[in-house]
């Protein structure tokens, strides 16, 4: 299960880079803009094991943030109960992340260290609010502290004002213990819903106002998505009833995108042309997908419900 959440950290972080850098800010008081450059490292490393096979070690992140200065981070998702096992993986990771970009000087060895956090997507009482690495050498003792960022703890209000977008995915987190209450009461659910149509639209202005690109919007979307289908996965009207709030949304942004590539097309064969060519695409498309009535098919694709029904029935001749 992890690896589900583990993934759905490194594609958004991979495929929307830049939305890292406010939680760089909020997790280690940085003063980042965004249009620092964000470059990524291989997260796959080998262990050196004396008289053995070199272990294999596979990070969440490695990447380093170019902006003034250039200071190299490492990231790590957790979803399960802190059981004291993480520190010795995160400080293996950080040494290996160190020596991989070692420097060797006239045998004079220099290795730089990462800045390390952990992202809990649930928070217990157990869990601490930083972790600590104790390092002692015969030149003296080195210590420094791992900050840990709850994603539990940071409402919606808080996510928009910080511009913590990048949470937005996980932050069906915060409702999981609710789930039975939702899954059992329409009226509670609907609220659950309402906070997830809110979402949505507050992501639609933040395009609006060019903070963020559709791309970003979309895998967001999908990403939350992804998330809500494993974590809900035992109670079927919570994930049915975000879900088809999260698709809808989905089925819009495709349905502007294929319009828009229609009328880009259409310039060069007459622009009602392309624009009814697709809508019609459009429609085709929600139709196959058999999640949406008619009347919402019709709705989105901007076609004429007589339409949208006659290409409903030649999908099924």
């Amino acid at each position: 299960m992890g690896d589900i959440y583990d993934g759905a950290f490194r594609t958004i972080l991979n495929d929307c880079r830049q939305l890292i850098i406010p939680v760089i800010n909020e997790i280690f008081n940085e003063t980042y803009t965004g249009d620092e450059e964000v470059e990524f490292f291989p997260n796959e490393h080998f262990l050196d094991q004396q008289d053995e096979a070199d272990q294999r070690r596979i990070t969440d992140t490695n990447f380093r943030v170019i902006g003034k200065t250039i200071k190299k981070y490492h990231l790590e998702c957790e979803s399960s109960l802190p059981d004291g096992k993480i520190a010795i993986r995160l400080f293996e990771y950080d040494a290996q992340i160190a020596l991989d970009e070692g420097e060797i000087t006239e045998e004079t060895l220099t290795v730089t260290f990462p800045h390390t956090a952990v992202l809990y997507l649930r928070a217990y009482k157990k869990t601490p609010d930083k972790m600590k690495y104790v390092i002692v050498t015969p030149g003296g003792t080195v210590a420094y502290d791992v900050p840990i960022m709850k994603v539990q703890t940071y409402s919606l209000a808080d996510i928009f004002e910080k511009r913590l977008l990048f949470l937005i995915p996980f932050y069906i987190f915060s409702h999981e213990k609710r789930f039975p209450k939702y899954n059992s009461s329409e009226q509670e659910l609907e609220k659950l819903k309402a906070e997830y149509q809110e979402i949505l639209e507050r992501l639609d202005d933040l395009e609006r106002q060019e903070v963020i690109g559709a791309f970003d919007k979309r895998t967001i979307i999908e990403i939350s998505s992804d998330v809500l289908e494993e974590l809900a996965r035992k109670y079927e009207n919570v994930q049915k009833g975000v879900g088809d709030v999260m698709g809808g949304a989905l089925l819009e942004t495709e349905a502007r995108t294929i319009l828009n590539q229609g009328i880009s097309q259409g310039i060069g064969q007459g622009i009602n042309q392309g624009k009814n060519e697709a809508k019609k695409e459009t429609a085709l498309r929600m139709l196959k997908r058999g999640k949406l009535t008619l009347e919402e098919v019709a709705e989105y694709s901007g076609l004429s419900i007589s339409e949208v029904r006659r290409l409903s029935e030649l999908q099924t001749v």
